[in-house]
């Protein structure tokens, strides 16, 4: 009788351990192939989707995590000039500014997925053991400054319509120049280009969230390994 519960209870323990060995998958246990896989899968879906979100109608405007408020001395104006009755103007910029960044993001859907197809296994691995900014670093590092090429001419053309846009230029560029605005804020064309730019970002790294607290939904094997292997 004793033998056989001995029996009986070291099968138990032996399945328990492969069960827990088995579910135990970590990030050293991937393969290179694997982790880089599960990468690019996930923040091209990420990069796709965000783009889906923010350029369409309302994506930045009606969205209160990436909506762009008016540039710092414009926005301190416009308070004054709503008392004044000119509230209406107010809003036209705001809703101009914003209207250009939904145009805009569209534009740069095929940059972010060609970053994310070209990308190295080192850059791969980081993001996996990166923290929560480590999708915007890589994203920022590798596609800010073309997608800002591309971006700005989009946004000047919408902005230069509304009268308030050539008032602010005139003003932060002197500013710029006494260190009072910065270099990046200089036009409100730059200051839109910039900001939208984070708000892409910032939508990007919540869809990577969304696979690492929830890769089973994910409905693909690769993310399901790779992020299982996270959590």
């Amino acid at each position: 009788m004793q033998r056989r519960q001995f029996q009986t209870s070291g099968l138990a323990a032996l399945i328990l351990l492969a069960t827990t060995r088995a579910q135990a998958l970590s990030l050293g246990d991937l393969s290179n192939a694997d982790a880089s896989s599960g990468v690019k899968a996930a923040l091209e879906q990420g990069a796709l989707a965000a783009v889906g979100l923010l350029g369409q109608s309302g994506g930045f405007l009606n969205n209160p995590k990436v909506r762009i408020p008016l540039p710092g001395y414009l926005n301190d104006a416009a308070r004054l000039m709503k008392k004044f009755g000119q509230g209406q103007r107010i809003e036209e910029l705001e809703t101009s500014i914003n209207r250009a960044a939904e145009a805009a993001v569209p534009m740069g859907k095929d940059l972010l997925v060609g970053a994310v197809r070209n990308m190295t296994v080192t850059d791969a691995k980081n993001i996996l053991a990166g923290g929560d900014t480590s999708v915007t670093q890589f994203f920022s590092e590798k596609t800010r400054a073309p997608l800002g090429q591309k971006f700005l001419p989009v946004v000047t053309q919408a902005t230069k319509k509304v009268g308030l846009a050539q008032q602010y230029n005139a003003f932060a560029g002197k500013a710029a120049g006494f260190g009072l605005v910065k270099k990046e804020d200089a036009t409100i064309e730059q200051y839109v280009t910039g900001k939208t730019l984070d708000g892409l970002y910032l939508v990007i790294g919540e869809q990577e969230q969304q696979l690492r607290q929830n890769p089973a939904a994910a409905g693909s094997a690769i993310l399901k390994k790779v992020f299982g292997a996270l959590k």
